[in-house]
């Protein structure tokens, strides 16, 4: 029987005597204090701790951490004092209970850092409570140690290394851990790169994306060797995954290449209106390192891979310069005072709040059609992806009104027809 079996199997025996003797109540008494010293603690903490901001979410952790570690805290002290005086079996049992309680809110805070949006967080969250609370109770009763000599009497050889069920699931669990741990530290410098306002857009997304990598990157390492796998193991699997990226996953990976191209020298950044073809246009919602979203005025999202951005023409209406030149036309008859027509057509843009008065509006006589005199009327604006439908509606309806006002005609189509040879006479019956 190992010592950690002996030593749990031997505090839940003192434990149960303990129970029986009269000094129990003293450290119930004791239990208690230090519960209530560690909440009126943590309570005066947290109040501290409210009006302070909290972008990395550094103090939220510490105040959820506060109560069972400074409980744990002053146990321990109160263990080594009373060690001499009276048996302290209760307090020992407590402290793996508070343990534990830290580690189950640690545990939820780093998931709910590193997945903000994720719906099965609470499901998760429960499921890892109800596994760390059940390891610890396996713990106190004694049966870790023989259900941890059953799964290593499970064993089989991959290469040279010996792997057995408990190092497989310690491995996992560790794994776990690490990873979370990683993901948890990249959303910590996630939030403050988001928050470098003087560091550009995109490259502030390349260098979330790439702290993300190198997180989960040494994460993974650094729990295959606490496990002890050696990790020159895995270049049978790396060497898989490259033939698998040059056949199957060539287009993926190109994406994920096209992304980083496009977060560093940004060609496209977040609120650009770009265009790849008629039907497929809206601003920039959402850069990832697989795909780009789009997202046009009525509302609908484009899902675009980033390899048809880098090897397609892509019109972007606000690479260097947001502001737009829109064109909307109009027909005059030819007996019209031209020169009104042209000061008028542009005293209207002027007065539109959306249109830019420098460059100022331009009205031009493009044409000398069949029915009257075509003019276009030109004026830039700063925000193309607020649309110009909604815009050009509005200038067309004012032209109507003042041209009704003015007495200015809008010509439309007229054809004579001319019947040549005369009426013929109806058929005799």
């Amino acid at each position: 029987m190992s010592d950690t079996e002996v030593s749990s199997t031997h505090l839940l025996r003192d434990l149960w005597y303990d129970l029986q003797q009269p000094d129990i109540y003293w450290q119930l008494t004791v239990l208690l204090l230090c519960l209530g010293g560690a909440w009126l603690l943590s309570s005066v903490l947290q109040r501290r701790l409210a009006g302070m901001p909290d972008r990395l979410g550094l103090l939220q952790a510490l105040r959820e951490q506060a109560f069972p570690l400074l409980a744990v805290l002053l146990l321990f002290v109160c263990q080594v004092g009373l060690v001499p005086l009276i048996n302290v079996h209760v307090l020992q049992v407590a402290v793996p209970l508070l343990l534990s309680l830290a580690v189950v809110r640690a545990v939820h805070h780093m998931l709910q850092r590193s997945f903000p949006r994720a719906a099965w967080l609470g499901s998760i969250g429960k499921v890892l409570s109800i596994l760390i609370w059940g390891w610890l109770a396996l713990y106190l009763t004694g049966a870790a140690t023989e259900l941890i000599r059953v799964l290593e009497s499970v064993s089989f050889r991959l290469g040279k290394q010996e792997i057995n069920l408990w190092m497989i699931l310690n491995g996992a669990v560790v794994v776990m851990l690490t990873l979370l741990a990683s993901l948890w530290a990249a959303s910590l410098v996630e939030s403050r790169l988001m928050g470098a306002s003087q560091i550009d857009s995109s490259l502030r997304i390349v260098l979330v994306r790439v702290s993300k990598a190198l997180f989960v990157l040494l994460s993974v390492m650094l729990s295959f060797s606490l496990v002890g796998i050696d990790i020159t193991a895995l270049s049978v699997f790396t060497g898989a995954l490259g033939v698998g990226l040059g056949l199957g996953l060539q287009k993926i990976a190109s994406n994920y290449v096209a992304g980083f191209i496009i977060l560093l020298d940004r060609s496209i950044r977040l609120g650009n209106m770009i265009q790849l073809d008629p039907n497929t246009s809206g601003v920039v919602t959402e850069i990832t390192t697989r795909y780009t979203v789009l997202r046009n005025l009525v509302g609908v999202e484009f899902i675009v891979p980033n390899d048809s951005l880098v090897v397609s023409i892509v019109q972007n209406q606000t690479f260097t310069d947001t502001r737009v030149r829109v064109v909307t036309s109009v027909s005059v008859a030819y007996e019209s005072d031209l020169e009104k027509v042209v000061a008028l057509l542009e005293e209207i843009a002027c007065n539109h709040p959306r249109v830019l008065q420098d460059p100022p509006p331009r009205a031009l006589v493009v044409a000398f059609a069949d029915s009257g005199i075509n003019i276009d009327l030109g004026f830039w604006i700063d925000d193309p992806e607020q649309g110009t439908g909604l815009l050009r509606s509005e200038i067309n309806m004012e032209i109507w009104r003042r041209f009704r006002q003015e007495g200015i005609n809008i010509p439309y189509p007229q054809r004579d027809v001319r019947l040549l040879g005369g009426v013929p006479s109806p058929a005799p019956r």
